[in-house]
């Protein structure tokens, strides 16, 4: 497994293949993920544990354990813990390519 720590939490990668990738995904108290967007690559979150709110292409959804959030190819998107304890959310992306480098930041809390 592929662990890495960011700004906002850390992720691991749990499993990667041709047309796939599954991340579970930890967003530390008060934190959110940078506005961004991909060109190769949907995502699918699915919330584990915590509370938070998605953004998808200016909509926010609240969500918390059992919430499912579809992120389509192309849409701006981002996530942010709203609650003292972790949001833990297990995100597949699906598509041609899951390199960083298909990552379009629009704001990002770290300058990034």
């Amino acid at each position: 497994m592929n662990f890495k720590e960011r700004p906002w939490g850390n992720y691991t990668v749990l499993h990667t293949e041709e047309t796939c990738q599954v991340k579970k995904l930890a967003l530390n108290p008060g934190m959110r993920i940078s506005l961004q967007s991909h060109k190769f690559r949907a995502e699918h979150w699915f919330i584990v544990s915590g509370q938070g709110t998605a953004e998808i292409d200016g909509k926010e959804i609240e969500v918390g354990p059992g919430a499912a959030v579809d992120v389509p190819i192309g849409s701006k998107h981002r996530i942010s813990c709203g609650t003292s304890n972790p949001l833990v959310f297990i995100e597949v992306q699906t598509g041609s390519s899951f390199a960083e480098d298909d990552i379009v930041r629009y704001e990002d809390d770290f300058g990034r």
